[in-house]
Order: C-alpha cells, then structure tokens, then sequence
C-alpha cells in the first residue's frame, strides 16, 4: 500500500509554549518542516487543545486537566488556543481541536486522516512525553505508521525527550531529524 502522509503540528499555541523556556529552535524547525510538507503537497494538520467556555468537558476527577482549568480560567480560549504566529495554517490547512492529551481524544482527527486516506503520520510539536508521547501511542494501536521528527519536539525536561526519540519512539516509530526527513 503506498504510504499517504499527514505532518501533525500538535500542540504549538502560545497558551502552551508559554510553559517552556526556549522554544526559538522547536518553533524553526517545526517551521522547515511545514515548508517540506507544503513543497511536497503533505497535508499540513494542526492538533491544538481547545475547550468550551467554562470547560464542561474537564471531569473534576481528572487530575491534570482540573489543575489546566484552574490556570486557564482567566485566559480566554481563543488567545490560549491561538498557534504561534510563525507557524500559522495556511487558508485550506485543517485545525483539529482536541480534549486531552492524545491528538485522536475528544477529536475529529481519526475521521479527517480516514477522509484523506492518510496511513503515514509524521508527529512534531510540544511536549515529546505528552502530545507526542500520547499520540504516537495511539496512532500505532490503530495501525498508522509514524515518523516522528525528533528535532520538531520539545520537553521541559531534556532527560524525558532524549530517552523517549532514542530509547522508546524507535520501538514503534521512525525516529529523524527534520534535515533527514523525505517526504515520500
């Protein structure tokens, strides 16, 4: 079967990177990959966490995501949602919103790579043991092949990025850089 191939920018919005202290680097290299994506007529996918006013979605029980609503309550969502500027989408470039952790949870994500025909998924963005993490796991459980592009992630602990694209990702994921990156 040949491979059909989304880029997944997840997670790039300035309510977010606001967290980590530099992000100049993730942000440009992220950036080539877009252009990459763009010159090889890769559809560009942009996986952002956006919730309702009010978060009716966020359980109390949900430890990590009651401690968000408390922090978030006082940022509207559109300016907390809102991707960093170097890094828009361009006018036909879709935006899936998601509820958790994972790109696929609480999206419309696994419809619109279905709609495409997308089997090949290539993962960047913010953080390597969170979005990443999540969304690789998921998108092998449901049988997609991935690439994640190690220099296009970014964790607040350098430890946790540097075991996870050499120690864990390689088990069930191509692991390269942007530079290595060939579209196909």
């Amino acid at each position: 079967m040949k491979q059909q191939t989304a880029l997944l920018v997840m997670d790039m919005q300035l309510g977010i990177l606001q967290n980590f202290p530099s992000t100049g680097k993730v942000v440009e290299t992220i950036k080539e990959a877009i252009e990459k994506a763009r010159t090889n007529n890769i559809p560009v996918i942009y996986v952002r966490l956006f919730f309702r006013p009010g978060f009716p979605e966020i359980s109390p029980g949900n430890k990590m995501f009651e401690s968000f609503k408390q922090q978030a309550a006082a940022i509207p969502m559109e300016t907390y949602s809102q991707i960093h500027p170097d890094l828009a989408p361009g006018e036909n470039e879709i935006i899936v919103h998601k509820k958790r952790v994972s790109g696929f949870t609480g999206s419309d994500l696994e419809i619109v790579l279905r709609s495409l025909g997308i089997n090949h998924l290539v993962l960047t963005g913010v953080a390597t043991g969170g979005v990443v993490l999540s969304t690789l796991r998921e998108a092998v459980d449901k049988d997609y092949a991935v690439t994640v592009l190690h220099d296009c992630c970014a964790d607040r602990d350098e430890e946790v990025h540097r075991v996870l694209t050499t120690k864990v990702y390689p088990r069930q994921a191509t692991v390269v850089s942007v530079s290595e990156w060939i579209p196909q």
